[in-house]
């Protein structure tokens, strides 16, 4: 069967768009490209912390949000979680090698932001003006 150029793009995207559904690197960038994710890993940096130490720390994240953000990066690997056998009992979530390893790169892009952030202001005054 011969396919029209228009039914070849739609074959080509399709088959595109079931290889970035599926691509581990992008479903990794997705959850790394987060706003909670970054101020997350930059809480933790250094230190463990309590999920309300981190509620604490990070305006503005819900419950439900910190909840899932820590979730999915001890799914992954960057965040380990360590139950503290104290009265009260309570959980600490910490940096794992691998969140350690991540974090010159993230470290990078907060001075980036840092440097940058005036300029981003001016860009944004002049788009929405």
């Amino acid at each position: 069967m011969t396919l029209t150029a228009d039914q070849r793009r739609a074959v080509a995207k399709n088959a595109y768009a079931d290889y970035l559904a599926e691509c581990p690197s992008r479903q990794v960038l997705e959850i790394l490209a987060t706003k909670w994710t970054t101020l997350v890993l930059l809480e933790l940096s250094g230190h463990p912390l309590r999920h309300s130490e981190l509620r604490t720390r990070i305006p503005g994240a819900s419950q439900k949000m910190l909840t899932e953000t820590l979730r999915l990066l001890e799914r992954d690997g960057i965040v380990g979680r360590e139950v503290k056998q104290v009265y009260p009992a309570h959980v600490e979530y910490s940096l794992s090698a691998l969140g350690e390893s991540l974090m010159p790169i993230v470290w990078h892009m907060k001075d980036w932001a840092d440097a940058n952030m005036a300029e981003v202001k001016h860009r944004r005054m002049i788009s929405a003006s």
